[in-house]
């Protein structure tokens, strides 16, 4: 075999007595297989921030690619885009541009609707998401297309969840021109509730981001990590999957945080300064 016995005989040695630093690279590895093999929708980067907030476990991003590379770990996520054409009634202003800086809960929630396919039947899913923490605050589903209650059931849960906990805040109200959001049905009494209605421009998916984003990961991560093709019920695996994705998904944008860990900064800075 061409190798110098020496060499051969310190392999061997290895092998049959590993060191502790061997032992703990095994070990790493290992878990990362673990984690890839439940979360396959995502990379290196997403899988240590994973894994140090699920077991405390620290490794440096450099180190997490070296043992994905050397495992052979990919990202398994094909990225969807898409984006409605405008909408026919209410247009209003994107206020969403004028690089607003967000600093509480309920300043900017931002809504869209994406569909999935599971054993060849579409649904049609609705989300409303917080800027501040980027948390699902509300969502609806349905199999019937074009189905405008997914808009409405969401819509109104915001709007409850807003006189409950923040009457007092001015809240943007940020989606597409599709032509519920555009309605005048949808809009109606928004701004008796202290509810600014922003708008993308026409054929702009890029003006609602991070909705368009959050869309692109929700089907990755409903079909790859959740398996929804095999659920039996689809509305209760994208409930756990909503409850997933706000209490233990780590994010990027959030400095790979989880939603819930940054609501739970900002109510505890909250309390700090009012003991103060």
């Amino acid at each position: 075999m061409d190798i110098n016995r020496s060499s051969f005989y310190k392999w061997r040695d290895r092998q049959r007595k590993p060191t502790d630093k061997i032992i703990e690279r095994e070990s790493n590895i290992k878990l990362f297989k673990e984690y890839h093999d439940k979360y396959p929708s995502h990379g290196y980067r997403w899988l240590n921030s994973k894994i140090r907030h699920d077991t405390g476990l620290v490794f440096s991003d450099t180190y997490a690619q070296r043992v994905c590379h050397y495992c052979g770990i990919k990202s398994a996520s094909k990225r969807f885009r898409g984006y409605k054409a405008a909408g026919r009634e209410c247009i209003y202003p994107n206020m969403v541009l004028a690089d607003i800086v967000i600093t509480r809960p309920f300043q900017v929630i931002v809504s869209d609707m994406t569909m999935i396919k599971i054993k060849g039947k579409p649904y049609e899913i609705t989300f409303y998401m917080d800027l501040f923490n980027n948390a699902i605050i509300a969502w609806a589903v349905s199999d019937t297309k074009g189905d405008r209650n997914t808009y409405i059931n969401g819509r109104d849960e915001v709007i409850k969840i807003k006189e409950e906990a923040y009457p007092d805040y001015d809240l943007i109200l940020h989606t597409d021109q599709g032509s519920v959001y555009a309605s005048k049905d949808f809009n109606k009494n928004l701004l008796l509730r202290n509810i600014t209605r922003s708008m993308s421009r026409a054929g702009t998916p890029t003006d609602n981001g991070a909705m368009e984003s959050i869309n692109g990961w929700v089907k990755d991560e409903l079909y790859l990590d959740f398996k929804i093709n095999d659920s039996d019920n689809v509305e209760e695996s994208i409930r756990e999957y909503v409850d997933f994705f706000n209490n233990e998904r780590p994010a990027y944008a959030l400095g790979y945080k989880t939603p819930k860990e940054v609501m739970d900064e900002y109510l505890s800075k909250k309390d700090d300064e009012n003991d103060d």
